[in-house]
């Protein structure tokens, strides 16, 4: 598959807020940091639900999706779209963070979420641990977005490079 046009490490992550959460300043921050790290961000915007954020990812070829839950539905949210990703045989990986008790975080990691950010995380760690950990490359199971030409309704957080 192409590179699409992306330079040496740069990334292509989806920024979601899932559920009913109305607040947006953290995953805004957050959306902003990866951008000004040099990946692209398309942010989903507020009151999606788990089969948008999949869509969307599928749609725009992502190589990984992040959550922010601040409404305490994390451990239905993030598994549900893990399981849709599934479904869909696409191999995009899912972090993400928000008001989560450390107790819950055992469980989200078994059902596939590969980080947690809470309360107190720096913006640099989580670019760090994104550039330790994410990967460009193919995704889904035929490698292709094949009748998947019109781009989801996702908001891009900077130019295309």
């Amino acid at each position: 598959m192409a590179d699409r046009g992306r330079g040496e490490g740069k990334l292509r992550l989806l920024v979601g807020k899932v559920g009913l959460d109305g607040h947006d300043r953290g995953v805004k921050i957050i959306a902003r940091a990866l951008r000004d790290a040099g990946h692209e961000v398309i942010y989903t915007g507020l009151h999606q639900t788990p089969e948008m954020v999949v869509a969307t990812a599928i749609q725009e070829d992502v190589d990984a999706v992040s959550l922010s839950i601040l409404s305490g539905a994390h451990n239905t949210l993030f598994p549900r779209v893990i399981e849709l990703l599934r479904g869909a045989k696409a191999s995009i990986p899912v972090f993400g963070g928000g008001i989560i008790p450390e107790e819950d975080i055992p469980f989200l990691k078994k059902c596939g979420v590969k980080a947690i950010f809470t309360p107190g995380t720096t913006t640099q760690e989580v670019i760090d641990w994104v550039a330790r950990n994410i990967r460009p490359g193919v995704r889904s199971s035929g490698g292709t977005r094949t009748g998947r030409e019109k781009p989801a309704p996702g908001r891009r957080l900077g130019k295309r490079r």
